[in-house]
């Protein structure tokens, strides 16, 4: 097995660039809204002043005419351009920036006497002005009845003409959708730089070196996490390969001797014709039984590993009752058992553990062999309980590996194979319980727990 190194993704297909795109047209738009709501309202306030301004003034300047009189034009700071105009469109009465040419031609009606206007001569200046129109009464009294009209304003400010108020906050505009876009890649880039380095390393682990471990950030975020999880099924993974290999390994070498000898066996029975062929068969019948036993327990084992077993209630306690009854020979096996001990699990798959558990009693007792079956709090617990010598300390968990064989073990069981014990614990792994050896005072005490059967 191997994982095929890499390959970048083309810019179209990167998360960062599509992110960054996304954000750079989201932007645009924000920035578009933006800049035209801002320059509508600087430019409705500019002239919503300007014109307030202007319209002050033409209306305090039209209520200080008096009979026969016209009082000098208010022109201001703010409002330079003050004219009186008659009908004719000559301008009666000035200020002194003006000039003697009408401001506008726009002539305000008895019912709406104010009008707002922007003048813009050609190549000239732009001009923010009120129409005024004097009313009919004080024309009468002032002007002899002639229609006059008041032009008060003052030259475009500089930041209405022409698009140059656009043009500034349209830059400002795409100035920020810059800024974002700009910030957005890095920040992304910066988000996903442990990503490619995790995908990098990821592309350089294969089965031949499965010690490698992606780049792991600190923190509490997702990547970290991502990392960490990474990690932990890589040690797993490995864990798992080395365990193959060796259990690969093992079944090599227990697979060997008997085929070796199953094939001396039958090149003799070819090479000397004086050997009589059925004896020949008969001598290699044990090193084939042997190979069947390996190979079936081996199927057995992995099949329990690879494929969940079927579970349904199971009185535990009866089940080890029966199996104590049926040791009928060998050293004698005493059975204590409590009412109502039910587990969920494979009935068959359980009665082997016990099973082979009290064989492998009676093989290392000297007298009696206590099993017993009881309520833990909400465990079930098998213990069975031998006089013999007992399992050293640092051989306890060597015993569960598959081919493990203890030198007292080749001794009592020269045919065993190794397997017993270790598919006992894979079956209580499998029924999420455990098969370990804790201490007693004398012999082998082998303990399982199974969760009991609830409701």
């Amino acid at each position: 097995m191997s994982i095929r190194p890499g390959v970048f993704l083309p810019l179209s297909h990167s998360i960062q660039a599509r992110v960054t795109l996304t954000v750079a047209v989201v932007s645009v738009l924000v920035a578009a809204v933006i800049t035209v709501g801002l320059c509508l309202l600087i430019r409705h306030r500019t002239e919503s002043e300007i014109f307030r301004e202007t319209r002050r003034v033409a209306t305090e300047w039209i209520g200080l005419m008096e009979r026969g009189q016209v009082s000098p034009p208010m022109a201001t700071a703010r409002v330079p351009l003050v004219q009186l105009v008659d009908s004719q469109g000559r301008v009666t009465v000035a200020g002194p920036m003006a000039g003697d040419r009408p401001l506008s031609t726009v002539r305000p009606s008895e019912e709406d006497r104010f009008r707002d206007v922007t003048e813009c001569p050609e190549s000239e200046r732009c001009v923010m002005l009120t129409a005024g129109r004097v009313p009919s009464l004080q024309a009468w009294e002032l002007l002899k009845g002639e229609p006059h009209f008041v032009y008060v304003g003052t030259d475009e400010p500089p930041v209405l003409r022409g698009h140059r108020l656009e043009f500034l906050v349209g830059s400002g505009g795409a100035l920020l959708a810059a800024l974002w876009t700009w910030t957005t890649w890095r920040a992304t880039g910066r988000v996903l730089r442990p990503i490619n380095a995790i995908g990098q390393r990821l592309s350089e682990i294969t089965a031949n070196d499965l010690s490698l471990r992606v780049p792991q950030p600190s923190g509490p975020d997702e990547i970290a996490r991502l990392a960490r999880a990474a990690n932990q099924t890589l040690g797993r993974l490995e864990s798992a390969v080395t365990r193959q290999r060796e259990f690969a390994a093992i079944v090599s070498h227990e697979l060997k001797s008997p085929l070796t000898g199953l094939r001396t066996g039958l090149e003799e029975a070819l090479l000397y014709p004086e050997i009589d062929a059925r004896q020949a068969i008969a001598r290699s019948l044990p090193a084939a039984d042997r190979m069947q036993q390996i190979i079936d327990e081996l199927l057995a084992f992995a099949r329990l590993r690879n494929t969940p077993c079927s579970s349904q209630p199971v009185d535990l306690g009866a089940l080890v009752r029966a199996e104590a009854a049926a040791r009928t020979t060998g050293v004698p096996v005493r059975a204590r058992i409590e009412p109502d001990v039910r587990v969920l699990g494979n009935r068959v798959q359980l009665a082997s553990i016990v099973t082979n558990l009290l064989l492998n009693a009676q093989r290392h007792a000297t007298g009696l062999v206590d099993v017993s079956a009881e309520r833990i709090g909400a465990q079930a617990l098998v213990v069975v309980l031998d006089d013999g010598d007992g399992v050293a300390d640092e051989d306890r968990e060597r015993i569960f590996e598959p081919f493990t064989r203890l030198e007292a073990g080749r001794r009592l069981d020269p045919d065993g194979s190794g397997l017993g014990l270790a598919l006992c614990r894979a079956i209580a792994v499998a029924h999420d319980g455990s098969l370990c050896v804790e201490d007693s005072p004398r012999g082998a005490r082998f303990v399982l727990r199974l969760p009991l059967l609830t409701g």
